[in-house]
């Protein structure tokens, strides 16, 4: 899982605010600072990139679910319509709560592509999974 820039803060803030225990000292402070400067190394990165990896994931599952759309829909015609939808809510829990419902979608349908054997659907998805988790990487300086 990568961390989403709240989950980030809210662990810089956390460091931030836990008393220091008595005994803490040289290589404990030297540690909490570490930690500090790791989670903003984190932080700005995710500030920097979140937001574009989102709204590319997003219309990425939406083009999946638009080409499989002719095979697999369902009745109601959702995959068809999830792949007409565009993002509107750029705020990071807009763009999180289009993302899971599109996930949740992109995963119904790996699932029925591999019950029906099509291995060209399969590769494709799995290709855009790893695309996705490359999109939303996160690097630790000197990792």
């Amino acid at each position: 899982m990568t961390p989403t820039l709240p989950d980030i803060m809210t662990g810089f803030a956390v460091t931030l605010s836990t008393p220091l225990p008595p005994e803490s000292g040289g290589d404990y402070m030297v540690g909490r600072m570490g930690m500090l400067t790791m989670l903003s190394m984190l932080a700005s990165q995710e500030a920097e990139r979140g937001t574009a990896a989102r709204v590319w994931e997003n219309r990425a599952i939406r083009a999946i679910l638009g080409k499989a759309a002719a095979t697999y829909d369902t009745p109601d015609g959702a995959l068809a319509k999830a792949a007409r939808e565009v993002d509107t809510d750029f705020t990071w829990s807009g763009l999180d709560a289009a993302n899971a419902a599109l996930r949740r979608q992109l995963i119904a349908l790996h699932e029925k592509a591999e019950t029906a054997g099509d291995r060209d659907l399969d590769r494709q998805i799995i290709a855009l999974y790893g695309e996705m988790a490359h999109a939303r990487r996160l690097e630790i300086a000197g990792g």
